[in-house]
């Protein structure tokens, strides 16, 4: 899945694609799906500190009407998802380079579990907190609620505010969240739980044919 940590989009994707791999687990146990995270920055542009929430979205929607309206339709959407969002405690957008480093430089320092701990306290902190993740400090504090040693991590961010390209350059181009099924785009945008799943299912079973196909 192609993801930024500023876009509730992707928050509210992650959180269908957990159910419905909990529906998928629950409905063949047989087969293992292996979810892989390739972040995508949004907002390369932005300084390191950062840039005033509130004025950015004025000055990218167009008026204070206009964000209550989008602030809204993403709320309600959340809610569906089964989360609370507090977008009034966000003062800050994050310029979010080194919060993909971070994740990246996790991947192979931890179990399945860390990793999927460290995501989600990531947007936890952006989204309900409303922490700047824009911060070597926070993202290192973050890491290490979640049993990583902060000091290889410390070592992968940077203070120049320099673009995440990361080892998938090419997600950015996907859009996010996209969804990736057997190394294909199949989706993009925060799809619901009945289509999550059933992609899934599909991907199944495009597979068994394959292999039928080819004995």
């Amino acid at each position: 899945m192609t993801f930024d940590f500023i876009c509730p989009w992707c928050l509210i994707g992650k959180r269908n694609l957990d159910n419905a791999l909990w529906q998928f687990a629950a409905a063949r146990p047989d087969v293992s799906v292996q979810v892989r995270w390739r972040g995508a920055q949004l907002l390369s542009h932005l300084p390191s500190e950062g840039v005033p929430f509130k004025e950015f979205y004025v000055q990218r929607l167009g008026s204070e009407s206009a964000v209550r309206a989008r602030q809204a339709q993403v709320l309600a959407a959340a809610r569906l998802a089964g989360m609370d969002l507090a977008l009034d405690r966000i003062e800050v957008m994050p310029n979010t380079a080194n919060a993909h480093r971070l994740l990246a430089g996790a991947m192979d320092k931890g179990s399945t579990g860390q990793l999927d701990n460290l995501l989600e306290r990531v947007f936890a902190a952006h989204f309900q907190l409303g922490v700047n993740i824009g911060r070597q400090d926070v993202l290192l504090s973050l890491a290490e609620s979640c049993g990583y040693d902060p000091e290889p991590l410390k070592a992968l961010l940077r203070d120049d505010a320099a673009p995440y390209f990361g080892l998938h350059a090419e997600s950015a181009s996907f859009g996010v969240p996209g969804f990736l099924i057997n190394g294909r785009l199949a989706q993009v945008g925060a799809q619901p739980v009945d289509w999550l799943l059933a992609a899934l299912h599909g991907a199944v079973e495009d597979r068994q044919a394959a292999m039928e196909q080819r004995a």
